[in-house]
């Protein structure tokens, strides 16, 4: 179906997850991992993180989105493909829509990650119960 037709290319990123996003001119259609969003994501909230960057900058109906997501939980898989969206929509035309997904924080990339877990600890700073005698 979208065999050669153009599309404009974003990489996001969030956590432990990875998502390369692809947006072809279309109807607002959301695809990931060849499903669709209702069937891929359960929780509404998630659907709307997806759909931020397009309803910010008017573009729910002028665009459908092709995502492959790989990595992390449902909540990292969610960020990482608002962010690769909103790189795309910039690849798309940099200078209408830059300061309005700057603004709303679309465009940074998070970089809060798990902490590693350190020898003598548990976990990252859960310590082993600690015993006077």
């Amino acid at each position: 179906m979208y065999g050669t037709v153009p599309f404009f290319y974003g990489t996001g990123r969030r956590k432990k997850s990875v998502a390369r996003v692809r947006l072809y001119k279309g109807t607002g259609k959301i695809i990931i991992n060849g499903r669709t969003i209702d069937d891929y994501f359960g929780l509404e909230t998630l659907k709307v993180i997806v759909r931020q960057p397009l309803v910010l900058t008017s573009n729910e109906d002028k665009f459908d989105v092709i995502c492959n997501v790989t990595g992390g939980g449902v909540t990292g898989q969610a960020g990482a493909i608002r962010h690769g969206i909103s790189r795309a929509l910039l690849e798309c035309n940099a200078e209408k829509f830059k300061l309005s997904l700057k603004k709303a924080g679309f465009l940074t990339r998070d970089p809060r990650m798990k902490e590693r877990k350190k020898y003598g600890l548990k976990k990252a700073r859960k310590a082993p119960q600690f015993s006077k005698r």
